[in-house]
Protein backbone atom coordinates (compact mmCIF):
# COMPACT_ATOMS: atom_id res chain seq x y z
CA UNK A 1 0.00 0.00 0.00
CA UNK A 2 1.37 3.61 -0.51
CA UNK A 3 -0.26 6.22 1.72
CA UNK A 4 -1.17 9.44 -0.47
CA UNK A 5 -1.56 12.96 0.39
CA UNK A 6 -2.82 16.04 -1.66
CA UNK A 7 -2.06 19.19 -1.38
CA UNK A 8 -2.34 22.66 -3.59
CA UNK A 9 -6.26 23.11 -3.72
CA UNK A 10 -7.92 26.54 -3.44
CA UNK A 11 -10.63 28.79 -4.69
CA UNK A 12 -9.49 30.22 -8.24
CA UNK A 13 -11.78 32.93 -10.38
CA UNK A 14 -12.11 30.90 -13.83
CA UNK A 15 -9.49 31.25 -15.89
CA UNK A 16 -6.62 31.10 -13.79
CA UNK A 17 -4.23 28.35 -12.46
CA UNK A 18 -3.62 25.71 -9.78
CA UNK A 19 -0.92 23.13 -8.89
CA UNK A 20 -1.59 19.86 -7.29
CA UNK A 21 0.91 17.90 -5.63
CA UNK A 22 0.69 14.42 -4.55
CA UNK A 23 3.27 13.25 -1.77
CA UNK A 24 3.50 9.57 -1.34
CA UNK A 25 4.88 7.41 1.25
CA UNK A 26 7.46 4.19 0.80
CA UNK A 27 10.07 3.40 -1.33
CA UNK A 28 8.69 2.26 -4.34
CA UNK A 29 6.64 4.93 -5.58
CA UNK A 30 8.70 4.78 -8.57
CA UNK A 31 7.33 1.68 -9.31
CA UNK A 32 3.46 2.85 -9.60
CA UNK A 33 1.44 4.56 -12.54
CA UNK A 34 -0.56 7.56 -10.67
CA UNK A 35 -3.63 8.76 -11.43
CA UNK A 36 -5.54 12.01 -10.02
CA UNK A 37 -9.75 11.75 -10.41
CA UNK A 38 -12.07 14.19 -9.38
CA UNK A 39 -15.65 14.08 -7.51
CA UNK A 40 -17.83 17.18 -7.96
CA UNK A 41 -21.14 17.69 -5.76
CA UNK A 42 -24.07 15.15 -6.21
CA UNK A 43 -21.62 13.69 -9.16
CA UNK A 44 -19.61 9.98 -9.43
CA UNK A 45 -15.94 10.50 -9.24
CA UNK A 46 -14.58 10.63 -12.80
CA UNK A 47 -10.86 10.04 -14.24
CA UNK A 48 -8.83 13.33 -14.87
CA UNK A 49 -5.10 12.13 -15.62
CA UNK A 50 -2.57 9.40 -14.91
CA UNK A 51 0.75 8.93 -15.32
CA UNK A 52 3.06 5.73 -16.26
CA UNK A 53 5.52 4.57 -13.63
CA UNK A 54 8.33 6.24 -15.51
CA UNK A 55 6.89 8.78 -15.93
CA UNK A 56 6.46 8.42 -20.53
CA UNK A 57 2.90 7.82 -20.61
CA UNK A 58 0.65 10.05 -19.84
CA UNK A 59 -3.74 10.31 -20.38
CA UNK A 60 -5.85 12.73 -20.14
CA UNK A 61 -10.06 12.98 -19.75
CA UNK A 62 -10.91 14.50 -22.51
CA UNK A 63 -12.62 17.42 -20.54
CA UNK A 64 -9.44 18.68 -19.36
CA UNK A 65 -6.92 17.54 -22.15
CA UNK A 66 -4.93 20.74 -23.45
CA UNK A 67 -5.63 22.62 -20.29
CA UNK A 68 -3.92 20.14 -17.79
CA UNK A 69 -0.93 18.61 -17.60
CA UNK A 70 0.22 15.41 -14.88
CA UNK A 71 3.67 15.31 -14.01
CA UNK A 72 6.09 13.22 -11.48
CA UNK A 73 9.31 13.01 -9.58
CA UNK A 74 10.26 10.05 -7.94
CA UNK A 75 13.23 11.83 -6.24
CA UNK A 76 10.58 13.55 -4.31
CA UNK A 77 7.91 10.23 -4.26
CA UNK A 78 5.38 13.06 -5.53
CA UNK A 79 3.12 13.92 -8.45
CA UNK A 80 1.70 16.65 -9.76
CA UNK A 81 -1.46 18.02 -11.61
CA UNK A 82 -0.93 21.95 -13.33
CA UNK A 83 -4.37 23.12 -14.06
CA UNK A 84 -4.72 25.94 -16.89
CA UNK A 85 -7.38 27.84 -17.88
CA UNK A 86 -9.78 26.54 -15.21
CA UNK A 87 -13.36 26.35 -15.30
CA UNK A 88 -16.29 26.65 -12.82
CA UNK A 89 -17.27 23.39 -14.20
CA UNK A 90 -13.60 22.05 -12.68
CA UNK A 91 -14.99 22.49 -8.99
CA UNK A 92 -14.48 19.16 -7.45
CA UNK A 93 -12.62 17.39 -4.98
CA UNK A 94 -9.53 16.44 -6.41
CA UNK A 95 -7.80 13.17 -5.54
CA UNK A 96 -4.65 11.47 -6.26
CA UNK A 97 -4.53 7.39 -6.84
CA UNK A 98 -1.79 4.65 -7.18
CA UNK A 99 -2.40 1.87 -8.88
CA UNK A 100 -3.34 -1.61 -7.44
CA UNK A 101 0.40 -3.05 -8.55
CA UNK A 102 3.95 -2.21 -9.25
CA UNK A 103 4.63 -2.06 -12.92
CA UNK A 104 1.00 -1.66 -13.83
CA UNK A 105 -0.07 -0.25 -17.08
CA UNK A 106 -1.74 3.54 -17.83
CA UNK A 107 -5.26 3.32 -16.54
CA UNK A 108 -8.08 5.21 -16.52
CA UNK A 109 -10.44 3.32 -14.18
CA UNK A 110 -10.72 3.22 -10.70
CA UNK A 111 -10.64 -0.44 -10.67
CA UNK A 112 -7.38 -0.63 -11.35
CA UNK A 113 -6.08 1.71 -8.73
CA UNK A 114 -5.78 0.23 -4.91
CA UNK A 115 -4.55 3.59 -3.04
CA UNK A 116 -6.46 6.76 -2.67
CA UNK A 117 -5.84 9.85 -0.48
CA UNK A 118 -8.11 12.33 1.26
CA UNK A 119 -8.54 14.38 -1.77
CA UNK A 120 -7.89 18.33 -2.18
CA UNK A 121 -10.98 20.51 -2.55
CA UNK A 122 -10.48 23.26 -5.99
CA UNK A 123 -13.08 25.54 -6.66
CA UNK A 124 -13.18 27.63 -9.68
CA UNK A 125 -15.40 30.83 -9.41
CA UNK A 126 -16.81 32.33 -12.59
Amino acid sequence: QVQLVESGGGLVQAGGSLRLSCAASGRTFSTYTMGWFRQAPGKEREFVSAISWGGVRTSYADSVSGRFTISRDNAKNTVYLQMNSLKPEDTAVYVCAAHRLPFGNIAITEADFGSWGQGTQVTVSA
